[in-house]
């Protein structure tokens, strides 16, 4: 490994986790010996992690929902499935217990999320600023909106009704993506702050649950279900952003 190659959050998470052979750890360790700020970074993330793992230790033995188990010819490995559950899970039932805090993967079992991600935070830097026209079907058409998107994306999509947590549906649009159909639907709360869903479909064998910070302080969080990736986003903290994701999960959740 080269040392004058900057280091990615992958290779912190890999440090964190002791998943990096002895030369990893080696130029993790100099970088971070050598730079205060970055050293900083990675101890915030060690922080964040142990806390999560506290903050949802009591859901630790609960069972995996059945819709949310790859499907493998070997037996699961239920340890790694509960040591995620630990980490991501936001509530009890209606899945979150199956979330997984993926660590350093290969490029290939990671580019289908990083795609999710990347469209998503374009589609929402793009449009959340639009004054005049940030939707292309506004929320006083909503019936029409859904039945049209759900259409296009070949399932039943329904709008998460997020009133409880202060957000109205602004409305929605179809955007091209790299697996083709795309919906956006956009929120607003009474303050300007938008947040916005973007719902393709994913072919992933993943099933995890992905907190994402891109730029200017919009974080995004993704998950996959039944063959549709979603990404939520929205300049929030991660603390703000769980909450709505919980809501959304659980109202468009596609059943098995």
């Amino acid at each position: 490994m080269n040392r004058t190659q900057p280091l990615s959050d992958e290779d912190l998470h890999g440090y964190i986790d002791d998943r990096l052979d002895a030369a990893g750890r080696a130029r993790v360790r100099a970088a971070l010996e050598a730079d205060p700020a970055l050293a900083e970074k990675a101890a915030q993330m060690r922080a964040d992690r142990e806390a999560l793992r506290a903050a949802f230790a009591p859901i630790h033995d609960e069972p995996v929902p059945g819709h949310l188990r790859p499907a493998a010819p070997a037996a699961p490995d239920w340890r790694r499935l509960a040591a995620g559950a630990v980490l991501f899970a936001l509530g009890i039932g209606a899945g979150w217990g199956a979330a997984r805090w993926e660590g350093p993967q290969t490029a290939p079992a990671r580019a289908p999320l990083n795609e999710l991600v990347s469209e998503a935070q374009v589609a929402h830097a793009v449009y959340s600023v639009e004054v005049a026209h940030p939707v292309e079907v506004a929320a006083d058409q909503q019936t029409h909106l859904m039945a049209w998107l759900s259409k296009r994306l070949g399932h039943p999509l329904s709008a998460p009704d997020l009133s409880g947590q202060g957000y109205t549906l602004v409305g929605g649009r179809l955007l091209p993506s790299d697996k083709g159909p795309a919906a956006q639907l956009m929120y607003e709360n009474a303050g300007g702050l938008r947040v916005t869903l973007y719902v393709t479909a994913l072919d992933s064998g993943e099933t995890a649950f992905r907190l994402e910070q891109g730029k200017n302080g919009v974080s995004s969080l993704i998950w996959v279900d039944q063959g549709y990736g979603f990404a939520l986003s929205a300049p929030l903290t991660r603390n703000r952003l769980w909450p709505l994701g919980q809501s959304v999960y659980r109202q468009v959740a596609f059943a098995g």
